[in-house]
């Protein structure tokens, strides 16, 4: 079954932000700030790639979003920090409103539409477990009836860490936090143009059955100075420095290195 990805890298849509700008053309400088960017390429690095370059289970496509107007350095460089991925494809475009756009590139990106796909989202500073994808063909196996019966499905692992990294290294703490975006993905029937863009993460529920799945951390959430979704006054999520166990699980589990943290956002 074919496995997609979406990870918008910084795409001025019109909509789909909480940060609100008066103008396209303010928003733009926004996304393009030099130190804004920065961080956001020092996330990826440092944790939004290494998980997808090491699943379990390589057999999955990522398409990353970029804005047409994103400057050649910016580009280049995310072609540098993907190399050796082949699941990777940079996908440009001009300013579009935010849904219709994402829903677009998910279906085109179907080999043939009337099959079966699964669909997950990835943003640039979270990670999921190394074996996500490989979870998440394994629960559609263990659903036969639910997924015969329904156009789509989703399914959510729930359990995972909120973390801030930098230069000092990881703090984190252990959360379980229904329908975030990192490790929930969606199951789509074969004839069905829905696509897991179609539906804010957290109000997924409403409008299709859901698997929720418990036993063991899958995600990495980071906070960080850039984060759209706490922009506002937000309840601050207290943090503490990973225990040399922790280190090691984050590792194992996410493909998050302490050291290649510390390195990246010391020379950032």
């Amino acid at each position: 079954m074919q496995v997609i990805g979406l990870c918008r890298f910084s795409y001025p849509a019109i909509g789909g932000f909480q940060v609100e700008h008066d103008s396209l053309e303010e928003r733009i400088a926004y996304l393009y700030a030099e130190e804004r960017l920065e961080e956001r390429f020092q996330l990826m690095e440092t944790v939004a790639l290494p998980c997808l370059r090491e699943q379990t289970d390589q057999e999955f496509e990522l398409i990353i979003v970029i804005g047409d107007s994103l400057p050649k350095r910016h580009r280049d460089r995310l072609h540098d920090i993907t190399a050796g991925m082949p699941q990777v494809r940079i996908h440009s475009e001009p300013p579009r409103k935010q849904r219709p756009v994402m829903k677009e590139i998910l279906n085109k990106a179907r080999r043939d539409p009337d099959a079966p796909c699964l669909q997950f989202r990835h943003d640039d500073d979270d990670a999921v477990s190394v074996d996500f994808i490989e979870r998440l063909r394994q629960t559609v196996q263990d659903c036969p009836g639910l997924i015969e019966r329904n156009r789509t499905v989703a399914i959510d692992f729930n359990r995972g860490y909120v973390a801030e990294v930098g230069a000092e290294g990881i703090a984190a703490t252990e959360i379980h936090r229904p329908y975030y975006v990192a490790a929930l993905g969606m199951y789509v029937q074969g004839g069905c143009n829905l696509t897991i863009m179609n539906f804010a993460h957290e109000k997924i529920l409403r409008f299709m059955p859901t698997v929720t799945i418990s036993d063991q951390p899958m995600f990495v959430r980071t906070h960080n100075g850039y984060n759209d979704s706490r922009q506002k006054p937000v309840k601050p999520v207290p943090v503490t420095p990973l225990s040399p166990e922790q280190i090691g699980e984050f590792e194992a589990r996410f493909a998050i290195r302490q050291d290649h943290v510390q390195r990246i956002f010391r020379t950032g």
